[in-house]
């Protein structure tokens, strides 16, 4: 594949650099408060703005620096239209609960509009229609029946053959009136109107553990404690699992973004196909056109860079794109029926909140997570408890799914095992990596441009799985939970919470 113009060499959302956020010390000592929220994105700063100022003591911190996570990977729609979502409910939770995840996702996208206009935030808020679209024969019939979810559930909609953006299509449908907007300035606002109201924030803080007594602990990586009432885990994979055994109810998916310049103008609305592979199409403020797609699962699949060349080929012969300013990739975690789990994270332990799977989803879900989640600390009802409860478990289709993701995740426990390669090293490339054996023990060595050696074993530290290389974000990748280590070892996703150990290289 040749192309004239080169993708930067180093992942970076636009979101990141194009805002400057403040830093926050680590925390050094033991506290106490009343919610302690782990992770620092939309869901964590949303929740914690919304009970600061009901008075509410909040403490939330970061493994690494708030809004690095997914929130600030994502392509930031705000949309009820979550690709084709609504036949599927109402057929696997009937249609009084399908209307509900319709009107859950509305109620977030009226809350971000509430906040952005009570504040005067400047963050790009711009209301948009949305439009799921197909070039697929076979999927024109799909929309069709999602027309008539919509119809069901009284969303204005309409079925088009023609949409503002020129690409190939044969049907699409359009649900009007969703929004986009600059997730980073909108969250910034939010952080300091929280901090006005007594919210403290450390970054760079790793949650461990956390011991369930009458009051919930968050257990600290360097042995610290953070003593709560309500422990809230927005930290994107739940980092405790409480017996809930997220890991097998849960996969990670991959997807990644290209961010460019073009002569033509962008002509309005936010698109997504039907079909695989995935091609999401949004326009950023400074006509900066994002073009996202190319889904697989963590870990699996061809090397990463491919992914990304293949969107910039996308871009650049569908809409002349002329000049690559940015590229990331974001990692999703979607669970058994498609819906988040939002709620307590156990029956038993009602003061463990989790917030996670919001399946590609996460500006609507995670504000709509955060409004739950208030709801219930302040003891007020909430509509959708019962449809987001993470103790749910239908078995109709989960049980298909549920076994295929644990036989998935067996396969690759075993083939990471059995995978034997003796590479030497000296014919490693700079900026490359290899996976070997040294002394028996399968081992991932990553060469920098200087020529510098990094040896890590490669049996993941969360459940024994092998990662594998991404080559696009010179990354380690759990292909089971999709856990995710830097080339030096050390945990950039969870699940994992411990680094991947140093192997010594004679």
């Amino acid at each position: 594949m040749s192309h004239n113009m080169k993708l930067p060499q180093n992942p970076e959302p636009y979101w990141r650099d194009s805002v400057q956020l403040p830093s926050y010390p680590s925390l050094d000592k033991s506290i106490k408060t009343d919610v302690g929220i782990v992770g620092g994105g939309i869901t964590g700063i949303t929740t914690a703005y919304l009970l600061a100022r009901e008075g509410v003591q909040v403490v939330l911190i970061d493994a690494s620096k708030i809004l690095n996570g997914t929130t600030g990977h994502t392509t930031a729609k705000i949309t009820a239209q979550h690709g084709l979502i609504y036949n599927e409910l109402i057929e696997h939770f009937g249609s009084k609960k399908a209307s509900l995840y319709y009107k859950g996702a509305t109620e977030a996208k009226k809350l971000i509009s509430d906040i952005v206009t009570e504040h005067k935030i400047d963050c790009n808020l711009k209301e948009e229609d949305a439009y799921v679209f197909t070039n697929d024969d076979s999927y024109i019939s799909k929309l069709e029946n999602e027309k008539k979810a919509y119809d069901q559930l009284e969303i204005p909609s309409e079925l088009v053959k023609n949409m503002p953006l020129d690409v190939p299509m044969k049907s699409a449908l359009l649900m009007k009136r969703q929004a986009q907007f600059h997730p980073l300035k909108y969250l910034k606002a939010l952080l300091k109107d929280s901090v006005e109201n007594g919210l403290e924030i450390y970054e760079n803080t790793t949650a461990a553990d956390i011991e369930y007594n009458k009051h919930p602990s968050i257990i600290l990586k360097d042995g610290n404690r953070i003593t709560c009432r309500y422990v809230i885990e927005a930290s994107h994979y739940p980092f405790y699992d409480g017996q809930g055994f997220y890991p097998t109810r849960m996969y990670a998916d991959r997807s990644y973004v290209v961010a460019g310049k073009s002569n033509k103008k962008f002509p309005g609305g936010m698109y997504i196909n039907a079909e695989e592979p995935t091609r999401s199409i949004r326009v950023a403020e400074d006509d900066l056109w994002l073009i996202s797609g190319e889904n697989h699962k963590a870990g699996q699949g061809k090397s990463t860079m491919h992914h990304y060349n293949v969107l910039q080929e996308y871009a650049e012969n569908n809409f002349g794109i002329s000049e690559f300013v940015n590229r990331w990739s974001a990692q999703d975690l979607i669970t058994l029926d498609n819906v988040p789990y939002i709620g307590p994270i156990t029956k038993a332990q009602q003061s463990v909140f989790v917030a996670t799977g919001f399946r590609k989803w996460g500006m609507t879900n995670g504000t709509l997570a955060a409004k739950m989640i208030t709801d219930m600390i302040l003891q007020e009802d909430t509509l959708y408890k019962e449809l987001y409860t993470p103790s749910r478990f239908q078995a109709d289709p989960a049980l298909r799914q549920f076994t295929g993701i644990n036989a998935d995740v067996a396969k690759h426990m075993a083939k990471g095992k059995m995978d034997r390669r003796d590479d030497n090293l000296d014919d490693l490339s700079p900026d490359n990596a290899t996976v070997t054996r040294i002394n028996g023990q399968r081992t991932g060595v990553y060469k920098d441009n200087e020529k510098n050696l990094y040896a890590l074993d490669t049996t993941c530290t969360h459940m024994k799985c092998e990662v594998e290389w991404n080559s696009g974000d010179r990354t380690w990748d759990c292909p089971c939970h999709g856990s995710r280590f830097s080339y030096t070892g050390e945990v950039i996703e969870g699940p994992a919470k411990k680094p991947l150990p140093k192997v010594e290289i004679e």
